[in-house]
């Protein structure tokens, strides 16, 4: 159909398939795609791609410890050696800009900066403004976050997440890092994906540290959230030329049936994705509905801390993967139901690329002051091979084009989207999944650290190039 994601963009050549470049990844000539001022980078984070755990002062975080519990992850896999950024870092750096991305999301490990007693580690912070300036040099444009999940050890030993001094020392870690690196940073992110912080590691136990709690899970949320808060008028007056925002990943859920059982089961499925984060950013009040979902799990709450968390933003960062098919559980919530003859990555996610445009539509009917948004994540898991030197992920290809026009779609209907960042730049330590996951522009062959630029990665670069000459 006209307005499907999924046709916007041609469909890829023969020659693409079999590895040529002979197909340009390019788009309409109407999209908004084509405007020097939309930013098109890529994104990683720190401990998926850094290793030296144990070099330079670098303290021990949540998953250094989760990782190391038999069964946790899969085939034992760590972030000890990773790509082995931390000693490879230049070389990172220009892959980056021999490619023509324009920004470049990254994130700082906590543990690496300071100590316990909150003592700046010179090491650590020496290495990320090496980073920082090196990438201004090459111009190109620096989000930084704060946290993407690699929490301190020792601030879980005291209660991590639902322990609010925790919000109160990650204000102390935004202030050392936005006072030793303002100037270097075009864009703050306090917190990556505060849902999978909360819900995946302290509701269901799948990701660090591993607690299975409903009521955990909104309590910690709530601590994130407030952490959030008390950042952001730190970052401001410390940096104040710099952007600020958050990033929430976002899930699509549709029904199974048109039953009223199951169009509400699609409903609070997208309530405990998506309006547990963004209600208290941009209302200021919680979702009553998720209380349905959880009884009695509301979290403690202090006079003062919902305007704390729904203090005005700069951007919103979004990440989205796939949707889900869910249907009632027949009690007060939802069960995923798979839908069969669908298109799936390597992680059996399903490619959506419609669900991406509904969800920042709809964003824009539910929420007023929603602020201006960049795409901070979407790609997807494919099983690359190197042969004869090249990488043919022709299905990423097709899913990139396909994400990209949904997000055009959405400019149209009058989203402000700013930009959009490729996860991820090279492949890496995939968390629960450990190395086997590849969700890379670029392979890594993790026994000799070789990068391997992929055919997705090339494309890219020469719709920039061309975008670059026609500006």
């Amino acid at each position: 159909m006209a307005n499907d994601a999924s046709a916007v963009f041609d469909t890829l050549s023969p020659a693409v398939s079999k590895g040529s470049l002979a197909d340009p990844f390019t788009p309409p000539a109407d999209s908004a795609l084509w405007r020097k001022n939309f930013l098109l980078g890529a994104a990683t984070a720190s401990y998926q791609i850094e290793g030296a755990v144990n070099e330079d002062g670098r303290l021990p975080s949540i998953w250094d410890t989760f990782s190391a519990i038999p069964g946790k992850v899969l085939a034992g896999d760590t972030g000890a050696v990773a790509c082995d950024h931390y000693h490879r870092w230049e070389a990172d750096i220009e892959m980056l800009a021999s490619l023509g991305l324009e920004g470049y999301r990254l994130s700082i490990a906590w543990p690496r900066v300071m100590d316990a007693a909150g003592v700046p580690n010179r090491k650590g912070l020496d290495f990320y403004k090496r980073l920082l300036n090196r990438l201004k040099e090459k111009g190109i444009t620096t989000f930084v976050t704060l946290y993407h999940w690699d929490l301190p050890q020792h601030l879980e030993d005291r209660g991590g997440w639902l322990n609010r001094d925790t919000a109160y020392r990650f204000a102390d870690y935004a202030d050392l890092m936005s006072r030793e690196l303002a100037g270097t940073v075009d864009a703050w992110v306090t917190l990556n994906e505060p849902w999978c912080s909360a819900y995946l590691g302290y509701g269901n136990g799948h990701h660090a540290p591993g607690l299975a709690n409903d009521r955990f899970a909104t309590q910690a949320m709530h601590h994130l959230l407030l952490a959030h808060g008390l950042a952001v008028p730190v970052l401001r007056a410390n940096d104040p030329a710099s952007q600020k925002g958050i990033v929430a990943n976002i899930g699509r859920g549709t029904p199974n049936s048109d039953s009223a059982a199951d169009q509400r089961a699609a409903h609070l499925f997208e309530v405990q994705h998506n309006a547990w984060i963004l209600d208290p950013l941009l209302k200021g009040s919680y979702p009553q509905d998720l209380f349905e979902l959880w009884p009695g799990t509301e979290p403690l709450v202090l006079d003062g801390d919902m305007e704390t968390i729904s203090a005005p933003l700069d951007f919103l960062g979004i990440n989205y993967y796939f949707r889900t098919n869910v249907a009632s559980d027949g009690a007060h919530g939802f069960r995923d139901v798979p839908l069969e003859g669908v298109e799936r990555t390597q992680m059996g996610w399903e490619v959506y690329p419609d669900g991406l445009r509904d969800l920042l539509t709809g964003f824009k009917k539910t929420y007023h002051n929603l602020p201006p948004i960049y795409i901070t994540e979407n790609g997807m898991a494919s099983d690359d091979q190197v042969t004869d030197g090249h990488v043919d992920d022709t299905q990423r290809i097709s899913f990139l084009k396909r994400h990209l026009a949904a997000v055009d779609q959405a400019i149209k209907a009058g989203v402000d989207i700013r930009g959009y960042f490729l996860w991820s730049l090279m492949d890496n330590f995939e968390w629960a999944f450990g190395y086997e996951r590849r969700f890379g522009v670029v392979h890594v062959d993790y026994s000799t650290q070789k990068r391997t630029v992929k055919h997705s990665a090339e494309l890219v670069a020469k719709f920039l190039k061309e975008r670059k000459a026609r500006a």
